[in-house]
């Protein structure tokens, strides 16, 4: 059976391709050789200008002609490595048999071709290409796809900062509030998580087998190998990586930052779980439609059913990717004694973790683009709901002293059916100042909202 999106294994590969599209070349193995060979690059060309006198610097030219290994890496050259892979059974080793390979027919790279991957372990490679692919994939795809859905939700809170609606506390009826505002609670939540997801420091170590320079100074004893390792990490691209340095390490780096970024990410992806639920229940409760798709089917059997299925996608997806995530936070930090293997099967699953997050937020979007308010169904909503009305009733009745006025008004409300009238009768019979009662005869449900609007507005 040949490899296709019909036969792929993941749906990520699969049946959700397209919409991946984005991520795909930068967490695909493709994408880790990418960064691998930009590493070996990196450090080969900064090796040059160290000032030892067994290799000069290079030329303008194989500068040039190195760079362009990296910036024309294309699907070609990644399947030569993988077929390289096939003899040493090694990938890090075919990358730098692959780089030897393109010095050929060049004298200045052939004579100087055993300073690629000089006295690098294969961790110095791996956990930069690593940090490189997760960095990339942070800012060009994880959080743009976040940073629509709050611009999204920014300008539903905007729109419909005036629009009332009755709140659900423990599921039964409670005070009002706007669309608006709750749309405005999420983009709070989710810009913090935002910020914190790209606050996160990207790090990289080149230290050797244990992280001491062993290697590094069996060769040269009076170099500063940490300082030299450090310029190669944080020098921006192309002549550097742009990540923060790692001083201390064992023949891995710790990967606590990643724990950190998976964990940031996961955090805002259970705030979109809660918003996807509350979204599918007001559909539910008929306090938003959806636009209608011309040719689309939401039920086999059911021909009036509209589905509210992109939020239903985006639930699942979340959380396939908080599991995976969870799990990649969890376990990655730990390391048998100097080093051991289970991190490098595990760390060809961030693309996974990544790509079903990618995948929910754009199922999320595509929900909340179709959305469209039903005041309708708001106001008769709240117009049935007048028993809300007790607690600005009986907070006006404790201002002026009136003594019960929690215990009256649950009397008069508590599981029961509540009219207007009732609770004017009510208002009428009270011992507080006519302008009191006035203004609370005045009050509905739907205008009971408090700072609801502003605070929607000000988001």
């Amino acid at each position: 059976m040949s490899l296709s999106t019909i036969t792929a294994l993941s749906p990520l590969d699969g049946r959700y391709a397209p919409k991946l599209a984005a991520l795909r070349p930068i967490m695909s193995e493709h994408g880790y050789m990418h960064r691998r060979v930009q590493v070996e690059v990196a450090w080969f060309i900064a090796l040059s200008d160290a000032g030892f006198a067994e290799f000069k610097p290079l030329t303008t030219g194989a500068r040039a002609y190195l760079l362009g290994l990296v910036k024309n890496f294309s699907e070609a050259d990644a399947a030569a490595i993988k077929e390289i892979e096939k003899t040493t059974n090694h990938d890090v080793k075919a990358v730098e048999y692959w780089i030897k390979s393109k010095f050929e027919a060049r004298p200045e790279l052939e004579k100087a071709s055993e300073f690629v991957h000089f006295a690098c372990t294969s961790e110095d490679i791996n956990n930069t290409s690593h940090a490189l692919q997760l960095r990339s994939g942070r800012d060009q795809v994880v959080l743009p796809g976040l940073d629509r859905i709050v611009l999204k939700l920014r300008e539903m809170a905007h729109a419909f900062a005036d629009v009332p609606m009755l709140s659900r506390t423990h599921g039964q009826t409670a005070s009002p509030t706007t669309v608006g505002k709750e749309m405005a609670n999420v983009v709070m939540r989710l810009q913090t998580a935002c910020d914190r997801i790209a606050a996160v420091k990207i790090m990289g170590k080149m230290n050797g087998a244990v992280g001491n320079y062993n290697a590094h100074l069996s060769a040269w004893p009076d170099f500063d190998w940490e300082a030299f390792s450090k310029k190669v990490i944080e020098t921006p691209e192309p002549l550097g990586l742009g990540l923060t340095f790692q001083p201390y390490s064992i023949q891995i780096e710790p990967h606590d930052y990643m724990a950190e970024l998976f964990d940031a990410v996961a955090r805002a992806n259970t705030i979109l779980i809660d918003l996807s639920r509350d979204i599918w229940g007001y559909v539910s409760l008929g306090y938003f439609k959806q636009r209608l798709k011309a040719g689309e089917i939401g039920s086999s059997t059911m021909p009036h059913k509209v589905n509210p299925i992109d939020f239903e996608n985006a639930e699942g997806n979340l959380g396939l990717a908080n599991a995976l995530l969870k799990h990649l936070s969890e376990k990655l930090p730990i390391s048998r004694w100097q080093r051991d293997l289970t991190d490098s099967t595990v760390l060809r699953n961030m693309g996974v973790a990544l790509g079903y997050a990618t995948l929910a937020y754009a199922s999320l979007l595509t929900g909340l683009n179709k959305l469209e308010i039903n005041e309708e169904a708001l106001a008769e909503d709240l117009d049935t709901s007048w028993e809300v009305l007790a607690e600005p009733i009986q907070t006006v009745m404790r201002r002026f002293g009136v003594q019960g006025a929690y215990e009256k008004l649950k009397e008069v409300t508590r599981g029961k059916t509540v009219t207007a009238e009732a609770l004017h009768g009510l208002i009428a019979s009270l011992e507080i100042p006519q302008a009191e009662k006035d203004r609370l005869l005045a009050m509905t449900p739907g205008s009971y909202v408090g700072k609801a609007a502003e605070l929607a507005r000000r988001v």
